[in-house]
C-alpha cells in the first residue's frame, strides 16, 4: 500500500471523480439563477448529494478496501473515526453559500489519508477551472504546473484569509470579530472567500499568506488542502501552534516563513477576544 504507483493511481482516480462532480456543480451553479429560494435549498442538497454519490461510487469501485469519511456519508456507510487504513475524506461541495449566491468560490475537495497522514489531495473549482493536486513527497500543482507558497516574511505585508463560521449567537460572533479585529492591526488585509479548502489552496499557491478557521464542517474540508500546502512548502498546524490534527475542526496555515509570527498573533488575538 502506498507505493508511488498506487499513489499515482489514487490521485488519477480522485481527479477523474472531482472533474465529473465538477460538471454537476457547474450545471447547478449556472442553473440556480432561475430558482426560487425554497428551490435553492433543494438544488444545493441535490447537487451535494449527486456529487457525493458519484465520487464515493467511483472510489469504492476502484478501491473497495478503503474507508470513507464524508459529510453525509459518515452517517450512512462511512466511518467517523480515523484509523490507519487508507481513508478518503470528501467534501462534494465546499462553499454552499457561495453556490447559492453565484459567487464563484466553490469546489470539490477529495483527500486520502494513509496511516493517519494526509497523503493525496485534490481540490477542484469547476467555475474558475482550477485543479489543485498534491501527493505527499511529490510536490503540489495547479492545473499541472508546480506551485509554491509566497515568500512574505512579515505579517504587515501578509494577506490573511479566515471565515466567520455558521454560528450567529452573540458570544461566538463577538469572539470571532474581536479576534479578527486584533489581527487586522497586524496584517495587510483580510479575505473571506467562503471555502476552507480554497483558502488552503490559496496559501499553497501564494495568493494568500495566512489562513485559519475554527469550527468548520469536518476533516473533509481540510484533508486535501493540508497535503497541497505542505507539498507547496507551507505549514499546516493547529491555530495554537500545536501539530495539525485532521479530525480537530481547527486549522491554520502559512507560507514557510510566517508560522511563529502568526501563532503569536493568534495567541494575542485570543487573549484580547476574552477581554471584551
Amino acid at each position: 500500500m502506498g507505493g508511488n504507483d498506487s499513489l499515482a493511481e489514487f490521485l488519477d482516480t480522485a481527479v477523474e471523480a472531482a472533474k465529473a462532480a465538477g460538471e454537476i456543480i457547474r450545471k447547478g451553479f449556472h442553473l440556480k439563477k432561475n430558482v426560487e429560494h425554497k428551490g435553492q435549498v433543494d438544488l444545493v442538497t441535490e447537487t451535494d448529494k449527486a456529487c457525493e454519490d458519484l465520487i464515493f461510487n467511483r472510489l469504492k469501485q476502484k478501491f473497495p478496501d478503503h474507508k470513507f469519511i464524508g459529510e453525509e456519508t459518515s452517517a450512512e456507510f462511512g466511518t467517523a473515526e480515523l484509523t490507519d487504513d487508507p481513508t478518503w475524506m470528501v467534501d462534494p461541495l465546499d462553499g454552499t453559500t457561495n453556490f447559492v449566491h453565484g459567487y464563484p468560490f466553490v469546489c470539490v475537495s477529495i483527500g486520502l489519508s494513509i496511516a493517519k497522514v494526509p497523503t493525496v489531495g485534490v481540490v477542484y473549482n469547476p467555475i474558475m477551472n482550477e485543479l489543485f493536486t498534491g501527493i505527499r513527497g511529490q510536490g503540489a500543482f495547479l492545473n499541472g504546473n508546480p506551485i509554491k507558497v509566497s515568500s512574505q516574511s512579515e505579517l504587515v505585508t501578509a494577506l490573511l484569509a479566515s471565515e466567520v463560521g455558521t454560528k450567529r449567537d452573540k458570544v461566538t460572533v463577538d469572539a470571532t470579530t474581536n479576534r479578527l479585529n486584533s489581527l487586522l492591526f497586524k496584517v495587510r488585509s483580510l479575505r473571506m472567500s467562503g471555502s476552507c479548502a480554497l483558502n488552503l489552496c490559496g496559501v499553497a499557491c501564494g495568493r494568500l499568506d495566512l489562513m485559519y478557521e475554527l469550527g468548520f464542517g469536518g476533516p473533509w474540508d481540510v484533508a486535501a488542502g493540508a497535503v497541497i500546502i505542505q507539498e507547496a512548502g507551507g505549514h499546516v498546524f493547529d491555530p495554537s501552534g500545536a501539530d495539525f490534527d485532521v479530525m480537530a475542526r481547527r486549522v491554520a496555515a502559512t507560507n514557510g516563513l510566517l508560522k511563529d509570527l502568526f501563532v503569536s498573533a493568534i495567541e494575542e488575538a485570543e487573549s484580547s477576544s476574552r477581554q471584551f
